[in-house]
């Protein structure tokens, strides 16, 4: 999805989606909605999502938003957002951030790159292909750290752990991806 459910509403000023960006939790704002949840609140902190209380530290403009940079209100409004991604974009507050995050970026990454429209860089696209499928070798291998054969359930959480750091690793990458796209230098 390139932008918001369709019939879906803002659920700051409740009115149709006026520049919308997609946060971190996958939840979906006007632009200048979510950027007036941050101007009153500090500036030195990033906001929290007013559905979920999650902090947004990534702020992403829909596709149709970006085409319309032409427009000195929505220019404003991206560049402002482009602020708040630089302030916060880059730090992510921990593991737990890190694994509330994990969905909402495979999912944007599995998009990119099942879209033949969109410019993934190739060095990306590699690392994720190599990543994904080196976890799927150790995954399936009979060569295990901890042995399924012998410790049965216990066996599998070297594989479950193999598992989340690649996906981790992944979501990190392409986490700067969207960070260098939506707001870094």
């Amino acid at each position: 999805m390139d932008g918001p459910p369709a019939g879906d509403f803002c659920s700051i000023c409740h009115g149709s989606f006026n520049i919308p960006c997609q946060a971190n939790c996958s939840h979906w704002f006007c632009g200048s909605c979510i950027m007036l949840v941050w101007d009153h609140g500090s500036s030195l902190q990033p906001c929290k999502c007013p559905l979920c209380r999650r902090q947004i530290t990534l702020l992403v403009p829909s596709e149709a938003s970006a085409r319309q940079q032409s427009n000195p209100e929505v220019a404003r409004i991206l560049n402002n957002i482009r602020t708040y991604n630089h302030h916060f974009g880059d730090n992510s507050a921990g593991l737990i951030q890190r694994m509330q995050d994990l969905p909402f970026l495979l999912r944007r990454l599995l998009r990119e790159l099942l879209d033949p429209q969109r410019s993934l860089p190739l060095v990306i696209r590699a690392r994720v292909y190599i990543a994904m499928v080196l976890s799927v070798v150790y995954t399936l291998s009979p060569i295990d750290i901890i042995p399924e054969a012998m410790l049965g359930v216990f066996g599998l959480m070297d594989d479950i752990f193999i598992l989340l750091i690649c996906f981790l690793y992944i979501a990190a990458m392409y986490r700067s991806v969207l960070y260098y796209r939506h707001g870094g230098s």
